[in-house]
């Protein structure tokens, strides 16, 4: 059912607590299910030509949806931030190691990026955002989204601050403090991009770094 008027807007990274608001030491969290959109893709995010369509499919959807949700039940909220979970098919890859973030060090890069959907929607607005998506970032881009829905359990998080360069270092936070604490990495590395890069200098961006353990 449609409404009139406006509707106070909902900030679900806000509502998130620790979920959205890492410190710059490591602490342990459990993250519930979520659902996603989602698409999957290898190498370079820098060079790829997939990634950049990709990240453009995700949001024109993520707006769409947004959208669509708002104008047929009154529901406003915020879309939430991009996110991407991150592996490696290289057998030499070495996530403490500057040099696997230089110029050619990451075309063995698995990725799946994020956004997720905190409020429920139906498969016709589903439908119709992924319409708006291809015809704002390709067929092809939009074509590749996909639900995902899953819950990480019992994690590990940090807070990076500086360009996504230098995220081995904090990266070794990470791992110093699984070490410590007798953890085990149990699957694959997140990463939750709480800045703009296209309107945040890189010594000034945010990032939250977590990896699920067991």
């Amino acid at each position: 059912m449609s409404t009139t008027g406006k509707a106070a807007k909902t900030d679900h990274r806000k509502l998130g607590g620790a979920l959205y608001g890492a410190k710059a030491v490591p602490e342990p969290v459990e993250v519930p299910a979520f659902d996603f959109l989602a698409v999957d893709g290898a190498g370079d995010p820098q060079r790829s030509p997939e990634f950049g369509p990709a990240v453009a499919a995700l949001y024109a959807a993520s707006y769409a949806l947004k959208f669509a949700v708002r104008a047929d039940t009154g529901t406003d909220y915020a879309v939430m931030p991009l996110e991407g979970l991150w592996s490696s098919g290289d057998p030499e890859f070495d996530a403490l190691s500057l040099d696997s973030y230089g110029p050619g060090a990451r075309a063995g890069w698995e990725w799946t990026l994020l956004i997720r959907q905190p409020v429920p929607y139906t498969d016709a607005q589903l439908s119709a955002a992924l319409a708006k998506a291809a015809a704002k970032a390709g067929a092809e881009a939009a074509g590749r989204l996909r639900r995902k829905s899953f819950a990480e359990g019992s994690c590990v998080q940090v807070l990076h601050k500086g360009p996504y360069e230098t995220e081995p270092r904090t990266v070794k936070l990470l791992h110093d403090y699984l070490h410590t604490e007798g953890l085990r990495e149990a699957g694959r590395h997140h990463e939750i991009y709480l800045s703009d890069p296209t309107r945040t200098a890189p010594e000034r961006r945010r990032t939250i770094l977590r990896q699920p353990v067991s």
